[in-house]
């Protein structure tokens, strides 16, 4: 007894020395990271939503389970070992003394069946890891493999460390059935059968194995937990606590303001030389940003719905965290060092990592590659897929604002389009002028706002970049205020008032004009003080409801769909003529995964007399980019197929009359998609993509007068919150059109058209 004490004690207090050692470096080194008091004020202000969500993604294995079998083995793994959490206490009890049961429930036969139950669930759930890495392996399916990139290795050595702890588990207890110290009489079910496989050996023999085996199954433990701290498995400390820090928006909705020093920056008097602009050094990040870094699974469910990595692109956000991560750990000696002197004894290879730039080219040695930096689309499909809630596209918008604001590197055909943001309000630089072209051939008169709305204008609709001047995006707008208009709704619009809201300048990395803009328009938006904001693109509605509260605009805003679908629901609109046709729709990412609106588009479809909707296999929360988002839209997309045409193929496997959407810039993306898939001869020459608005005005048109309310009469006046409108956040500034089969006539086409 005194030898296993013993033994049992030492192997404890050095695997507690190691990993603790191990663990306050790795806490020194994401304490080297920027504060961010933000997150931790967050937590003070909302514990009751912060309990529920430890409970349902924690405890709950709430997204893990969107993913049935992998999340099924690992919900039986994760809760297995917080069950086996009483089998190790059993363990250190045996040491001193072999008929040790914990008191008050150590006898109890049901707590014996509950510890096998799970550890056979344990086993279950390893088995089932095990066969889809062998069924996934990245070296026989390369980039179609989720854990291409990822540490095989050190999955497989976890793996086998998991079969230990169950299998010396069993064993020590199965020996302690046959020398009568087992603290169950029965129950324990597995323990029993492996008591009776080793019950020939002998009482002696089994004494010895009892001993063993405890011993075993206390060093297995100790050295798990030792290789944790050492590897990626460290996420299973870690996730709890990210998952708690996380901003937790009811879909992904606003980016984040830049801050130094965990202060919100102001531009008026903000020094580049003194403060912080997005990151431009791995300490630049905060330490929650290190906290992700630290608590990646390397899973890949966020690579496999990329849509950049699915079609060929250097982007892959899991090894970009990754990349991050092995960079701040390398870095480490050195963000630790205390003084110059320190960090010149350092080893050389150190200070080689720690002059590497954070963003840069094979040929800078850059930690990530330009090309894997700018392939982004902000489509949130990876924060969506996350289980431990990393927030990439956080990280990639910080990285590209140091990029653009410092080092004024950024794939040269954007230029164009800040220039035009910044000296004419939208990315055409088509200017305020050409703002109500739109109106054109319309029989009734659209109200321009012109000061305060009046009492009796219900709506202020935010027509956008896109809808105003781009050619298909006008045909939307046009059909959204002629059914206004035939429901009898009181609404105006900014016109010439009416700029950019900023979004593509945001997206892009360009903060500084984002924020130019969006002043620009909370000063005419306060002026019109509008009840409710209608916006039909989802880059407007996602900047106006959720980024300009960041700027003190704080406005209620819905999309064109919510509102048309509840005036279908009140009968103020009803379609009557019939659009017998196959369509499928298209889920903008800004509308649909980062603000969670997806019933209102369909219910729309759905009310259409004739109309079959056919949903493709990515659909709403799984839902696939068009490619604009992200400000892609204003990029040449070179590397890879492009994504456009990607979802456009996953859209003929629907064989559809139509494809249909719900935002200008999916508009078109798509619609150039169809173009090029018309001219191969891949796709009829009958199919075409078009807004939910317009199929619904083309039901309601011809059944209902044009001539009813009007809003001839509208004028200014104050606000007041419509409470049926629901409100919800949109995505990125609208304010950007796209280019165009037959682009507008003053500026050339925008390159991701």
């Amino acid at each position: 007894m005194v030898l296993r004490i013993v033994i049992g004690l030492v192997l404890t207090a050095v695997a507690f020395g190691v990993a603790g050692r191990r663990l306050w470096w790795l806490y020194r080194v994401a304490r080297a990271g920027q504060p961010a008091p933000e997150r931790i004020a967050a937590v003070r202000e909302h514990p009751g939503r912060d309990v529920e969500t430890q409970a349902t993604e924690v405890i709950g294995q709430r997204k893990l389970l969107q993913w049935s079998v992998p999340g099924t083995a690992h919900a039986l793994t994760f809760w297995g070992f917080i069950v086996l959490l009483l089998t190790i206490i059993e363990a250190y009890g045996a040491l001193f003394s072999r008929t040790f049961a914990i008191p008050g429930i150590g006898h109890w036969a049901f707590i014996g069946f509950i510890e096998d139950l799970f550890a056979v669930g344990v086993l279950a759930g390893i088995i089932t890891f095990a066969v889809i890495r062998l069924r996934t392996d990245p070296r026989r399916e390369g980039r179609a493999s989720r854990f291409s990139g990822s540490h095989t290795g050190a999955a497989w050595i976890v793996l086998l460390l998991i079969f230990l702890v169950v299998a010396t588990l069993l064993l020590y207890r199965g020996a302690q059935i046959n020398t009568g110290v087992f603290p169950y009489a029965h129950g324990a079910f597995a323990s029993e059968i492996v008591g009776h496989w080793l019950a020939p050996l002998g009482t002696g023999v089994n004494s010895v194995l009892e001993t063993t085996f405890i011993l075993a199954q206390l060093a297995v433990i100790l050295g798990f937990l030792v290789f944790l701290t050492y590897s990626k498995h460290l996420h299973i400390f870690l996730a709890p606590v990210n998952v708690l820090f996380s901003r937790r928006p009811n879909g992904l909705r606003a980016l984040q303001p830049m801050r130094s020093g965990g202060k919100v920056l102001d531009f008026e008097e903000a020094d580049p030389d003194a403060d912080i602009f997005g990151r431009g050094k791995i300490e630049d990040f905060t330490w929650k940003g290190m906290l992700d870094m630290g608590t990646c699974t390397e899973c890949g469910r966020c690579q496999s719905q990329c849509p950049a990595w699915a079609t060929g692109k250097p982007l892959s956000p899991k090894q970009l965290v990754m990349d991050l991560r092995d960079h701040a750990l390398a870095k480490g000696p050195y963000l630790l060092a205390a003084s110059d002197e320190e960090r010149e004894k350092l080893p050389e290879h150190i200070k080689q990592e720690a002059a590497r730039p954070l963003v840069g080219d094979s040929a800078a040695n850059g930690v990530i590659d330009p090309d894997v930096l700018w392939s982004c689309t902000n489509c949130g499909a990876c924060v969506q897929e996350c289980p431990v809630d990393i927030e990439h596209i956080d990280h990639i918008s910080d990285m590209r604002r140091y990029q653009v604001l410092i080092e004024s590197s950024f794939p040269v055909e954007a230029a164009g389009m800040l220039k035009n943001l910044e000296n004419k309000g939208d990315p055409w630089g088509m200017g305020e002028a050409r703002r109500a072209e739109w109106m054109d051939g319309l029989d009734f008169e659209v109200p321009v706002a012109d000061g305060p709305l009046g009492e009796d204008v219900e709506y202020l609709f935010w027509v956008g970049c896109a809808g105003a001047l781009e050619d298909r995006a006008k045909k939307t707008t046009r059909a959204i205020a002629t059914l206004l208009h035939t429901a009898g709704v009181k609404f105006a619009v900014l016109g010439p008032a009416e700029t950019c809201t900023g979004d593509p300048a945001r997206r892009m990395g360009n903060e500084f004009v984002f924020s130019m803009l969006a002043q620009q328009n909370i000063e005419t938006l306060n002026q019109a003080a509008p009840r409710t904001v209608v916006a039909s693109c989802p880059h407007c509605f996602n900047a106006l409801a959720n980024e300009y509260p960041q700027l003190g605009g704080n406005y209620e805003v819905i999309h064109h769909t919510q509102l048309l679908a509840r005036l279908v629901a009140e009968g103020k609109l009803t379609p009557v003529t019939p659009v017998a046709e196959k369509i499928t729709y298209h889920d903008p990412c800004f509308l649909g995964r980062h603000n969670k609106v997806f019933s209102p588009p369909r219910e729309i479809m759905e009310r259409v007399p004739g109309v079959q909707p056919q949903e493709m296999h990515r659909c709403k929360d799984r839902g696939f980019c068009c490619g604009a988002g992200g400000a892609r839209m204003w990029m040449e997309e070179r590397i890879g197929k492009r994504i456009n045409i990607e979802r456009i193929d996953e859209a003929l496997g629907t064989n559809p009359d139509k494809v249909s959407t719900a935002c200008p810039y999916c508009l078109v993306m798509l619609g150039d998609a169809i173009a090029a898939k018309k001219a191969s001869g891949e796709a009829p020459e009958s199919l075409e993509i078009v807004d939910v608005a317009q199929l619904l005005a083309r039901s309601v048109q011809p059944a209902v007068g044009a001539g009813s309310s009007g809003n001839s009469s509208a004028s200014a006046g104050a606000p007041a919150t419509d409470g049926e409108s629901p409100q919800a956040g949109g995505s990125p500034a609208a304010g950007s059109p796209s280019g165009d089969g037959q682009p507008p006539p003053t500026s050339p086409p925008p390159a991701g058209g």
